[in-house]
């Protein structure tokens, strides 16, 4: 495994020098990575940014296309031949037909290749013509991310931490009650092995219904091809004075193994490492919503998605020593358009506080990070009512569930963040003050006219964020 380390190692290092001297003298790659966990809104996000970059007339805030310097944007075949390409068409019909839905979420890594044709800025300008500048938009699940600190928790460790942290959850209450009655001991028997981590994947999936983020091992939630394979038939369980080979808890702690090296560690070789800007989108939202609990677990999460990154600067003579570390993450808390326009810097303060220590960690890396709230497709409009002599901030838009027409208020998101981060931290059951509503709302019927995108907030800002500079 050392040696295979090692191997992989070289290999990258290799591929960063080509394509470091391929982006010094030739045509500039910006690996873009953009995941979030479940129902952050991944798809929309890309296909929306995509669609934007090709139609710029919503995107003052790309100074490169408020400048009229991006001469065009086209779609080309991705570079990678074994990853599925983004099925960027079939999810702009769907957000933008006669009846839109919203696209089907995340479930594997897909690519997708944007070329955009750009005029120099500065003196420059009259010294070269317009060069090409491509954009390779990796899509991956936030799960499988969260699945990168195994790398360094052996069987008995994450054993340990994933049964405390499920001690005090009713989600959990099926699952703790059957491994009371394990012993790890015991001669392997495959059913029972696969009883385990059936009710574990069933935990898993309710916790993650609850508004927890913590849901590893990722693809017990996305398996994929690899449902009902050894790889993953295990789960955490108490462990026992002694095992000897052959008992239930040895051959668990095989498979987790197994599952870092067969899993885990080809996905960071293969696909993340090659990342040097990242967007992490949040559904802090949905997290409020859920209460206290959720909230600490989504700020844990966070700092653990950050621990994963390789934060720096991608300097010409790092990037051939040291291989590629990521430049830019972007921390953007999603469904700003469920909110008033009003209440969008105290989404904004939320998001930074969330990620205060992930954040603090990358900038003494050299990293540079921000964080923000957006809306890749606005769903809802404002208006303001009057409630119980009250004037309310509303959004109003067409619901999810059953294709009514209606306003919504949330209630009022704290102007300082610890109000929210405090009882958080400290185990509140409840918010004590307030209660923070969500509401579902299916996508808008669109009337786009030529040379616009998708309608949306701030997504302008979070492209000249990430790839601004660039061009």
């Amino acid at each position: 495994m050392v040696f295979g380390g090692i191997a992989d190692g070289m290999s990258r290092g290799v591929e960063s020098i080509g394509d470091a001297v391929s982006g010094a003298f030739f045509e500039p790659v910006i690996r873009l990575g953009v995941t979030g966990l479940s129902r952050a809104g991944k798809t929309v996000f890309i296909t929306s940014l995509v669609a934007n970059l090709m139609d710029r007339a919503r995107m003052p805030q790309l100074v490169a296309a408020a400048e009229g310097r991006v001469l065009a944007a086209y779609l080309q075949p991705q570079p990678d031949d074994t990853v599925p390409r983004f099925d960027f068409e079939g999810h702009l019909a769907d957000l933008t037909g006669a009846e839109p839905v919203w696209p089907e979420s995340t479930r594997a890594v897909s690519q997708l290749r944007l070329s955009l044709r750009v005029r120099p800025a500065g003196l420059l300008a009259g010294l070269q013509g317009p060069r090409t500048v491509h954009l390779d938009i990796v899509d991956y699940p936030g799960e499988w991310l969260l699945d990168l600190e195994l790398m360094d928790l052996s069987y008995a460790a994450w054993t340990a931490r994933v049964l405390e942290r499920l001690e005090p959850r009713a989600e959990a209450a099926a699952y703790l009650a059957a491994v009371r009655e394990v012993d790890g001991a015991a001669a392997f028997e495959e059913a029972e092995a696969r009883r385990l981590a059936t009710g574990f994947a069933d935990y898993l999936n309710a916790a993650r219904a609850a508004g927890f983020s913590d849901c590893t091992p990722g693809r017990f939630l996305l398996p994929g091809e690899l449902a009902g394979s050894p790889v993953l038939t295990f789960a955490p369980i108490p462990e026992p004075e002694r095992a000897r080979r052959g008992s239930l808890w040895r051959e668990m702690e095989r498979r987790y193994e197994a599952y870092k090296s067969r899993v885990v560690q080809p996905f960071f070789r293969d696909h993340f490492s090659r990342i040097d800007r990242q967007i992490v989108l949040v559904d802090a939202l949905g997290a409020i919503h859920s209460g206290p609990a959720a909230m600490e677990d989504l700020r844990r999460a966070l700092a653990d998605i950050l621990a994963a990154f390789r934060p720096g600067q991608n300097a010409f003579l790092s990037r051939l020593f040291l291989g590629r570390r990521v430049e830019k993450i972007l921390f953007a808390a999603t469904k700003a358009d469920h909110l008033h326009h009003h209440q969008h810097a105290a989404l904004t303060s939320i998001m930074e506080a969330l990620v205060r220590e992930a954040k603090d960690r990358a900038d003494f890396a050299g990293a540079r990070t921000g964080a923000m709230s957006i809306a890749a497709l606005r769903a809802t409009v404002e208006e303001t009512l009057s409630h119980g002599g009250r004037e309310l901030d509303c959004v109003r838009g067409t619901l999810l569930k059953d294709g009514r027409m209606a306003a919504f208020y949330p209630g009022e998101l704290p102007a300082d963040p610890q109000r929210l981060l405090g009882p958080a931290r400290a185990g509140a059951e409840r918010w004590l003050d307030e209660d923070y509503e969500v509401m579902t709302f299916a996508p808008a019927k669109l009337r786009l006219r030529p040379g616009e995108g998708p309608p949306h907030i701030r997504l302008d800002k979070a492209a000249q964020f990430l790839i601004g500079d660039r061009l």
